[in-house]
Formats: C-alpha cells, sequence, structure tokens
C-alpha cells in the first residue's frame, strides 16, 4: 500500500476532474511575495439541494502552506488539502475529495473569489477569512504520571535506526504492551496529520491505565533515519524491530505484547502476526481489508457522493477511473502506461498541461502505486494465530466500515481465531468523535480522540493479559 496514498488519490482526481505520507506543502512563486493567509477560510459551496459551509484551515510552513478542509454538515474533519500559491492566485486541492478551489486573493487579503470544482460540477465559490484562534495547548503540557524514555532500536533488514518514546506505566510491572504503527505516509511518532495527534493521544490514554506503549517516528522521520518505505509488506520489519526491542525491557510482559495499527499501519500488524515470532494480539484501527484497485474506487464514490455529487456524475467518474486503472494494470512498460494515461488525463480535462499531466501519469505508474493496487490484505489472514480486534467508524471516509470490517472478519475467521469487530458510530478515519464531542480547551473545540474507542481498546487488551 503506497506511502503516500492521498497524493496518488490526487492524481486520480485530476484524471476525473476533466486520489500514501501526505502532501500538504505548497510551492510558493519567487515572482512576488505571497500574502499572509494563516488563519480560517470560510464560505458556501452550493451543492444540488441546498448549500454547504467549507472551512479551509491554513498554515504557514517554511516551503509552503499547510491545509486542511471542514465541511461541518458532512462530517468532514481535516481533510488533508494541497495549496498552492503563487502571487494573488491560489489552488486548494482537496484530493481525497478529488475537488478543488481555485481563485484569486483579493486586495487587502481578506477574500478569495474563484471557483469550486468537482468532475462534472463547477460552481463560483467566494472565501473570506477568519483570524484563527489565539491559543496553542500543544505547548501547555503537564508532567505525566508515569515514566517517558527515548527510545533507539535498530530494524537490521534494512538497516535502520528508528528513534521513538517508551511510555512505561507507573509501579514494577511487568506490563501488558503495545507497538503503535501509522497510517500511510510518513508520519512522527504520535502519528500527527495536521495539529491532531492519534497515536500520541491513544499511548497517554493506555498507559495511564496500565499498558506500556512503544511509538517511533517512521523512517526518514524526526529522529528515525533510513529510506521512508514504499509498500506495506516493506514496513513489516519496523513493527518486528519494535517488538524486539521490548522483548528486552524487562518491565514488559512477554506473553502479552501486542501491535496497534492505524490505516495502513493495521495492515502492517496483520502481516506481522502472520510471520515467524508474531505479537500476541493485533488491534487494527481502520485497516483496509478489500484489495486496493476496489479501495481507490470507492473512496472516490464515499468523497463524491458526501459533496453532493449526483449519482450519474459518479458512475461515470467510476467508470473513467476504473478504464485508467486497468489501462496500468495491462501496460506493464511504464514509458507506454505513462503516455497512455498523460493523454487520458488530458482527454478527461482539458485545463490539465503536459506537464502535469506527465508529473501524474508518472506516479500512477510508480512501483508503490502499482503495488497498492495489487494488495490483496486477506491474503496472508489465514496464517494468523492471535487474537484481533477490528475497529472501524461509521464516518470514515477513506476505509469504509461496513465493507473494509466485513472483508477482514470473514479473513480471519478462516482458522477460527478470535476476531472481535466494533464499528464506532460518528467516528472519522483520524478517530475522531462527532465535533460535537470534542472537548472545550481554552474556549475552543478540539478534536480528540474517540473516548468509547480508547476504553474499548484498553479493556481488550486487559482482558488479554488476563487470560
Amino acid at each position: 500500500m503506497p506511502r503516500l496514498l492521498i497524493t496518488c488519490g490526487l492524481l486520480l482526481a485530476l484524471a476525473l476532474s476533466g486520489r500514501a505520507g501526505i502532501a500538504l506543502a505548497a510551492t510558493v512563486s519567487n515572482d512576488a511575495d505571497p500574502p499572509a493567509l494563516d488563519g480560517l477560510w470560510k464560505g458556501p459551496l452550493k451543492v444540488p439541494g441546498g448549500q454547504l459551509e467549507v472551512i479551509f484551515r491554513l498554515m504557514k510552513l517554511t516551503d509552503g502552506y499547510f491545509c486542511t478542509l471542514d465541511v461541518p454538515l458532512q462530517k468532514v474533519s481535516r481533510m488533508s488539502v494541497k495549496a498552492d500559491v503563487k502571487g494573488d492566485s491560489i489552488r486548494l486541492f482537496a484530493e481525497e475529495a478529488a475537488s478543488r478551489f481555485i481563485g484569486r486573493i483579493m486586495p487587502g487579503g481578506k477574500e478569495m473569489v474563484g471557483f469550486w470544482q468537482a468532475p462534472g460540477y463547477k460552481t463560483p465559490m467566494t472565501l473570506t477569512f477568519s483570524a484563527q484562534p489565539a491559543f496553542n495547548a500543544k505547548n501547555v503540557r503537564l508532567t505525566p504520571p508515569y515514566r517517558e524514555e527515548e527510545a533507539t532500536f535498530s530494524n537490521l533488514v534494512v538497516n535502520a535506526r528508528l528513534n521513538g518514546m517508551l511510555t512505561i506505566p507507573a509501579g514494577q510491572g511487568p506490563f501488558p504492551a503495545v507497538v503503535l504503527l501509522s497510517d500511510s505516509g510518513p508520519h512522527d511518532r504520535d502519528g500527527t496529520v495536521g495539529d491532531f495527534a492519534p497515536l500520541g493521544q491513544l499511548a497517554d490514554y493506555l498507559t495511564r491505565r496500565g499498558v506500556a506503549v512503544l511509538r517511533f517516528d517512521d523512517r526518514g522521520v524526526g529522529k528515525s533515519g533510513g529510506t521512508p518505505a514504499t509498500t506495506t509488506a516493506d514496513l513489516v520489519s519496523d513493527a518486528q524491530a519494535g517488538l524486539n526491542y521490548l522483548r528486552t525491557r524487562p518491565e514488559i510482559d512477554l506473553s502479552h505484547l501486542g501491535l496497534i495499527g492505524h490505516g495502513e499501519g493495521g495492515n502492517v500488524a496483520l502481516l506481522a502476526a502472520a510471520q515467524p515470532l508474531p505479537p500476541a494480539f493485533v488491534i487494527t484501527l481502520a485497516a483496509y481489508g478489500l484489495p486496493g484497485r476496489d479501495i481507490v474506487v470507492q473512496q472516490q464514490a464515499t468523497t463524491l457522493r458526501t459533496l453532493g455529487t449526483e449519482n450519474a456524475q459518479i458512475e461515470a467518474a467510476t467508470k473513467r477511473q476504473l478504464a485508467m486503472l486497468e489501462i496500468i494494470r495491462q501496460t506493464t512498460d511504464n514509458s507506454q502506461a505513462q503516455a497512455i494515461v498523460a493523454n487520458m488525463l488530458k482527454q478527461n480535462n482539458a485545463a490539465i498541461d503536459n506537464a502535469t499531466a506527465q508529473a501524474s501519469a508518472t506516479e500512477m505508474t510508480s512501483p508503490h502505486y502499482r503495488y497498492f493496487l495489487a494488495f490483496n490484505p486477506i491474503e496472508k489472514l489465514p496464517a494468523v494465530a492471535c487474537p484481533v480486534l477490528l475497529l472501524n467508524g461509521t464516518s470514515d471516509l477513506t476505509v469504509n466500515a461496513d465493507a473494509n470490517l466485513g472483508a477482514l472478519e470473514k479473513g480471519l475467521k478462516v482458522s477460527k481465531k478470535t476476531v472481535v469487530v466494533h464499528k464506532m458510530p460518528g467516528v472519522n478515519h483520524l478517530f475522531q468523535p462527532e465535533q460535537t464531542k470534542w472537548p472545550i480547551i481554552n474556549g475552543q473545540q478540539q478534536p480528540n480522540f474517540s473516548p468509547e474507542s480508547e476504553e474499548i481498546i484498553r479493556e481488550w487488551i486487559i482482558a488479554q493479559a488476563k487470560k
């Protein structure tokens, strides 16, 4: 499964509008100083039957802008966006939604005027500036009631040194323990997406309640060395290295040592459990159960439907997408495949220039994307002998809960192992609950990891330890 899945998704979005680490930074023109855009940009999106408020959050980085998208009425929160700012022109690509805002920053820097475009749909839109809330909760942190240690260990398979954090509950132990594995794309040890750190929050919750946790920076990120992995199978050795490190620690109960993986990390955990020296248990959070090709098609249809695209337009977009994926599958010669795909991109969208079409075609025929399209998550499941807990949220726009949980459960039960499934109402792909359930910090609602999911995970781990 590609480490840049969402970036790859964008390439399909370009093909259909004529969607892997996450490309969030903007390229800023050197011809003119870009305006200061930090803050919230809000505007109405006209859709069949009414309108939706969309909110883009922009934050200046050293080499561009970090950007996310919220659509509150559709329960879309912190969706990754690629921002491209050149002078007073701006393009905001909502990659998962196969949609984009293209506009111009008006004099004064408080308004953007342009249009929203999705497959088969284009409408004018005006975004208005609103300042970010003046607080930074990240800088306020009390000393936790447990031990924290920097952890460094080696993945000898790829000759990489990995660095992270080991948190150990108060007391003598030994304690049940887990290694946390991040979603697709290079992530830090907290699995940070924007200003939300799901793995960091989960680690804190579990450690306060008697479970030791190892979380680490992915290869090539933060303090970890090595080159970022390109396939799901490549990442298994990182998970095994984390388990081996914990096996050297006297505070750890070696008979109750498991893996928790988010998104692609869940599939990595299951693959590790099918190999020698497996974990004692596995917990997956929004893991994939369908082949990569099906996932891409399903994600596209789900996000288009969420944004109000008509069924006929979704069906047409799906047909174009399937045709392009089939070309990639059948054409093993990359040069030939790239030429065909680039041509299809330009046919589907006359606004795409030659350079953009070629760059997109190159990415879509890359080894990691080809691997993802062919990856079947259930092939190795009969070899998994340990208990497995499967969780997914009903508001997950990236991994459909019903289809993927069903496929994983069926594949795991072939060998009659213990499988427990929980479908979490209102929880999204980052395992955030509905926004109405977010806590208020410094007068502002802040996203949190679903408390119900945290408690299910804790209870299940403790239940394994009692067996």
